[in-house]
């Protein structure tokens, strides 16, 4: 608690109601808890109070009816202190005020026109083609409605379309070039939309985090998200005005991260916008995983995988423009983006959606715009009706009416049948109907939906014995009555288009109720973790994606029974965390949501140790107490004892952004020997945060001279070397004593600056006339490849460069065979000179790309060099440079320090007797550029 002081304290009549309800709310929170000191106006909710979100959601809840105000929706996050909250009382409108305007009628809503072109519509590869088709057909019908306390805003198709049109041409002017990664770090807002479909419309991959909580989560949410925007190297934020702070404090920690900016600062005329060729199988989001940073996982999804899943979404749940879709879910989440925003996007049905802040604060608000709105499809995570149930007083739902709500979808975490059963009971007095009640799994690898029940049906469970399923993986039905029984809910079948299987530990397939691990394959599927390959070879097996979830199917249903990370095996049992978690947070003392359940290894027995951590707010003699209660609550549930209970203070318990237990997170800190400990203050998390950025700052400035000072070092030595070299090769008699000559002093250079070089393949080269192809990506390529080869090559570059009075004069010494790149007529003179120099005995050095770009990635391979090989019947050498893009990539002068290789690859087959030549062309010029593209697809990931 806080220290006490001499401050004087308020005498005002509702600050001091203030504090005594404050007071009394956490005697009623832990009634056997010592008596704690009075709350003062500046104790710290989270610091001296110990208030998590739930505990706060009860504080505003009673703060409301105590006041008999409407607080804003925003106080469950902004207030720091007990004074916060009393000013957030004091400029509060009423509460039977707020109450008419949730539940005043709604405005016209109208539904869009049959459309004549819906093959266009299910012809679009990618999101920008399907939002340009809802423009053409109806471009006044509302695609969102965005709905604060108390007001709401309407956003058609074609405001959204030109809104992303403004901020994709402003990313282009702010430097963002196609395939670079932008964050998003905004609040649910309009201008979310038109930020992610404006990063879209310009190449970009959008990277969606969540804003900042709380002041005292400032140093977990910088630390935890500056991991994950170098992972994904982003080039520029978007956020608000407020958050700049955080957002310089990342930006000190991501050498990539050039700029920040807000949605207002990143409008552009339309007009300026450059078109970028956008295809199915480019990025379209890549969603980071809830994970540790020290190896963040970022699931890379295509605009094809979205579309897919969309498209088989709707299918499944007979989704039409005539639906309205009720959501408060988090637009950082895939559950929100895609399954909320871009699946009614896609539809054409409105979205109603509100910040989560709403329903944290007021669950019944999530009710009440389905009864405004007549929404009829809606979804969220299991805590969501739990919250609903616990936290809704019976008052609040007066005249509520969710006759129209049709499928109310309940995933993203485990599925407790208690909930589904309860919500059901709670809320058929008000129209909802038990078959609208929905269970599914989905995850952001299939992109967000893979299972779903039949519809109508209702929810489906399970009873299964307890001793077989943990000990055999058999999920045996159980005896009725049989209280030891573990239930699991059914999830459905997989979306169609896709399969699962469920496998054992030696990924053999298993029959029907026998568990083990869920894997599937779909064309929702990931193709992987973004610059993340050892994740990503871990992910696939023999083409199934791993979800790792363990499942049972029985008739066809699919059941969830866990996560293979966190599942416990004891003495030869398998145990559920979750279960155990459910059953220890119900005892009287222990926090609500504060209980992580974990393994722990035992090297003694070779098995694991089974932790249960629970926050609580009792101390002394009454933690004796607590400890024997929870051990009897873990024995009524497994049939025995946990081998250790750590009871510690409030907020020990680790938890992701949406509210999931991070139990991996947990076990961490427990084997570190760090629970228990009490969070620092913000302004001592603001100064560590600084004193780190100042730190990271230097170093990165230190970097940036040592860096400099190379490239001068460097470009000195190439100024010494040049000239005698240059006047040296116009004195020698032929192309090969040129070569020789350019080769020793390429070599030299490199040694010169420091720059280690590596050959490899050489002695793969023929002995014979050939044609040698080669990527490219700098300048330095020529350089590197007559500093490798051993004999010369007539190097193929183009006209422009013969005139030149030095470039010229050198290659010319070299032997290059100039071509024409503009001229049809005579290209196609040079083409067969080509051929002919090859049919003649010469071999030739080609880019086969033509020329290069700073972005990683291989162009479009052209035809001539493979023509001049087919046509004179001689083997075709692919090669490789490696790292000379990073050293000096296009448009740059300053080198840097970096490896660079040439490695030679094997030589193609040459053209048959028998075979076509355009035929062998085309065939060498594949061969070639899928080897070069293998070889390079670890470097381009290190590079970008």
């Amino acid at each position: 608690m806080q220290d006490e002081d001499d401050s004087p304290q308020p005498d005002g009549a509702r600050a001091q109601q203030l504090l005594a309800l404050v007071d009394q709310t956490l005697r009623d929170l832990q009634p056997e808890a010592p008596a704690m000191p009075p709350a003062r106006l500046d104790s710290s909710l989270d610091r001296d109070l110990a208030l998590d979100s739930l505990a706060r959601m009860e504080l505003l809840l009673r703060i409301e009816q105590a006041f008999a105000v409407d607080l804003p929706e925003d106080t469950l996050q902004r207030a720091d202190t007990v004074r916060d909250l009393l000013l957030a009382i004091e400029q509060a409108p009423s509460a039977d005020a707020a109450r008419v305007s949730r539940r005043r009628p709604l405005g016209d809503l109208s539904r869009p026109a049959p459309v004549a072109d819906e093959r266009g519509l299910l012809a679009a590869t990618t999101l920008p083609e399907v939002l340009d088709w809802h423009e053409r057909a109806h471009p006044q019908q509302v695609q969102s409605i965005l709905v604060t306390d108390e007001s709401e805003q309407r956003l058609s198709y074609g405001e959204l379309a030109a809104g992303s049109r403004g901020v994709a041409a402003a990313l282009q002017q702010a430097g963002v070039e196609p395939g670079q990664r932008v964050a998003i770090m905004l609040p649910t807002s309009l201008a979310y939309f038109h930020c992610y479909f404006g990063i879209l419309r310009m190449g970009a991959i959008p990277v969606p985090i969540y804003p900042p909580a709380r002041a005292s989560q400032l140093e977990d949410h910088v630390l935890r998200h500056a991991g994950i925007l170098a992972n994904a190297a982003v080039v520029l934020m978007i956020t608000v005005s407020e958050a700049m702070v955080v957002g310089r404090l990342l930006q000190a920690r991501v050498s990539s991260l050039r700029r920040l900016a807000t949605p207002e600062q990143l409008v552009a005329p339309a007009d300026g916008l450059r078109p970028v060729d956008i295809r199915g199988e480019d990025t379209a989001f890549i969603q980071y995983t809830s994970g540790s940073t020290g190896n963040p996982k970022g699931v890379v999804l295509s605009h094809a995988n979205l579309l897919a899943n969309i498209r088989a979404m709707q299918g499944v749940l007979a989704a039409s423009p005539r639906d309205v879709f009720v959501s408060w879910l988090p637009l950082y989440h895939d559950m929100g983006l895609i399954g909320a925003f871009l699946g009614s996007l896609y539809v054409g049905l409105p979205l109603v959606v509100m910040s989560p802040l709403t329903f944290l604060a007021r669950p019944e608000r999530w009710l009440w715009a389905i009864h405004r709105y007549r929404g009829t499809l809606s979804a969220a995570p299991n805590f969501a009706y739990e919250l609903c149930l616990k936290r809704i007083e019976p008052a609040a739902l007066e005249g509520l009416d969710l006759g129209s709500w049709r499928l109310a979808c309940n995933g993203a975490e485990a599925v407790s049948p208690d909930t589904l059963r309860s919500f059901a009971e709670r809320f058929s007095p008000y129209g909802l109907k038990p078959e609208a009640i929905t269970p599914v799994y989905g995850l952001a690898e299939a992109s967000v939906g893979l299972l779903f029940p039949p519809l109508g049906r209702g929810p489906l469970i399970d009873n299964v014995r307890r001793e077989p399923l943990a000990r055999e993986h058999r999920a045996l039905p159980a005896a009725e009555g049989d209280e030891s029984a573990q239930r699991f809910v059914s999830c459905g079948a997989p979306l169609p288009g896709h399969a699962i299987r469920i496998v054992d530990e030696a990924g053999r397939e298993v029959g029907e109720r026998i568990e083990g691990r869920l894997e599937f394959r779909g064309p929702s599927a990931t193709r992987g973790y973004f610059r993340n390959p050892a994740a990503t070879a871990g992910l696939f097996h023999d083409g199934w994606l791993d979800t790792g979830d363990r499942a049972y199917v029985a008739a066809g249903e699919v059941y969830l029974t866990g996560r293979v990370k966190d599942m416990i095996i004891r003495g030869g049992r398998n145990l559920y965390p979750q279960e155990i978690e459910e059953a220890v947070v119900a005892v009287e003392g222990v926090r609500k949501g504060g209980v992580a359940v974990f393994g722990s290894p035992d090297p003694a027995t070779g098995t694991e140790r089974l932790v249960v951590l629970a926050e609580t707010r009792l101390a002394g003699s009454a933690l004796a107490a607590l400890h024997g209660a929870v051990v009897d609550a873990v024995l009524k549930v497994l049939g025995e004892p946990p081998d250790e209970v750590v009871l510690a203070p409030p907020r020990t318990v680790l938890k992701t952004s949406s509210g999931k237990v991070r139990r991996a997170a947990c076990r961490s800190r427990y084997l570190q020997g760090d629970v228990g400990q009490v969070a620092p203050t913000a302004r001592v998390q603001l100064l560590r945060l600084g004193v780190g950025s100042a730190a990271l700052w230097l170093r990165r400035l230190g970097g940036k001279l040592v860096r400099a000072a190379f490239a001068l070092h460097a470009m000195l030595m190439l100024g010494l070397l040049a000239p005698p070299v240059w006047l040296a090769t116009l004195a020698t008699p032929s192309p090969a004593s040129a070569w020789r000559l350019g080769g020793r002093a390429a070599r030299w250079l490199l040694r010169l600056t420091g720059i280690p070089f590596r050959v490899e393949g050489v002695d793969r080269l023929p002995a014979g006339p050939c044609v040698l192809v080669c990527n490219h990506a700098s300048y330095l390529d020529g350089l590197l490849l007559v500093a490798a080869l051993p004999r010369p090559y007539a190097f193929v570059a183009k006209q422009e460069l013969r005139d030149q009075l030095v470039a010229g004069s050198y290659l010319k010494k070299l032997g290059v065979a100039f071509v024409e790149r503009f001229e049809l007529r005579r290209s196609v003179e040079d083409a067969n000179r080509l051929a002919g120099l090859v049919r003649g005995g010469g071999s030739l050095l080609v880019f086969p790309e033509g020329t290069f770009v700073a972005r990683p990635g291989l162009l479009p391979f052209h035809l001539g060099g493979f023509l001049a090989a087919a046509g004179a019947a001689v083997p075709v050498v692919p090669v490789v440079i490696r790292g000379s893009r990073w050293v000096l990539p296009a448009e740059r002068w300053w080198p840097r320090h970096g490896a660079l290789e040439v490695e030679v690859g094997a030589p193609l087959p040459p053209r048959q007797e028998d075979e076509d030549v355009f035929a062998a062309a085309v065939r060498l010029r594949q061969a070639a550029r899928a080897w070069i593209a293998q070889q390079l697809a670890t470097t381009e990931q290190e590079e970008e």
